[in-house]
């Protein structure tokens, strides 16, 4: 057991440092259509290729599977949408309500009631969440949000990207068990590549070579989004569940706190690393037997 929660924690780490460089990105005028299929699209690529050279050809493609990576290939485009509207901050707390969303999908779909130690640990972690977001300095007096155009549209797709999420964490626990890891997440990238092309189907039509230093982003985000999450998450979140994976995953809010400090400059306060040792905390006890 605890090598799969090794696997899903080492995935949710790859996709913590996502934020980050999707804001460096950003600052050279590219936006999250182009950044998101172009990072599906090379994820999907190279999972077919070490799956065709590993494995039988087999070129069947499950819907479900499909399914299962159309949400977590939305689930990156509406959060790098949703960065666009609203501090970082406050995107990361909100895509972070994918633990309990999960939770509690996995409890109205399939009846798996959380247990006593998992529901200690979800308070735990929603309150490392609040801290380590910094979203409480800002209730502070004379440090009141700024509520700027689009917050409201920011606030709907930070929600929209953690259901998303949590509909994939549920979904990729229950699909295709049997299919090897590798095909299993080439598949699911396919789906991903090709629900992201049809949400921006426009954009993408209209404006089709964005530069050539895109490249550069597309390699890192697609290796560290696109190909190690999906290969450690096909192989880990089936074996330990989609509650206790909503819980592990979690971890991706204090990698993301730590890349924004070292490569963004960004200040991180006392509270936030109070925070983050909280979520820490809740990983331990996971561990733990009832």
């Amino acid at each position: 057991m605890t090598r799969y929660m090794l696997m899903v924690f080492a995935g949710a780490c790859s996709y913590g440092m996502l934020s980050t460089f999707v804001k460096l990105a950003y600052r050279e005028g590219y936006g999250p259509a182009h950044i998101a299929f172009l990072q599906a699209l090379a994820g999907m690529c190279v999972l077919w290729i070490i799956s065709l050279l590993y494995e039988k050809v087999r070129l069947r493609l499950s819907w479900q599977l499909l399914a299962t990576g159309a949400s977590i290939g939305l689930t990156s485009f509406v959060y790098y949408a949703s960065v666009q509207y609203i501090p970082a901050s406050l995107a990361i707390i909100l895509l972070m309500q994918f633990v309990w969303m999960g939770i509690l999908l996995d409890w109205l779909l399939f009846s798996q009631t959380p247990t006593r130690r998992q529901l200690q640990c979800i308070a735990l972690i929603l309150t490392g969440t609040l801290l380590s977001s910094g979203i409480l300095s800002t209730l502070q007096p004379g440090n009141a949000i700024q509520i700027q155009p689009g917050f409201r549209t920011g606030v709907v797709l930070g929600l929209l990207s953690a259901l998303l999420y949590a509909v994939f964490i549920v979904a990729n626990s229950r699909t295709a068990k049997d299919v090897p890891p590798v095909r299993k997440s080439a598949v699911m990238m396919t789906g991903a590549a090709i629900a992201i092309a049809i949400v921006n189907a426009k954009t993408l039509a209209f404006n089709p070579s964005p530069g050539n230093s895109i490249l550069k982003w597309t390699a890192f985000l697609s290796l560290f989004g696109t190909i190690i999450p999906p290969l450690l998450f096909a192989k880990g979140i089936p074996k330990i569940g989609a509650t206790m994976s909503a819980l592990v995953m979690s971890a991706e809010l204090p990698v993301a706190i730590l890349c924004s400090s070292i490569l963004l400059q960004e200040e991180v306060t006392l509270l936030q690393w109070c925070g983050v040792a909280l979520m820490l905390l809740a990983m331990a006890l996971l561990k733990k037997k009832e």
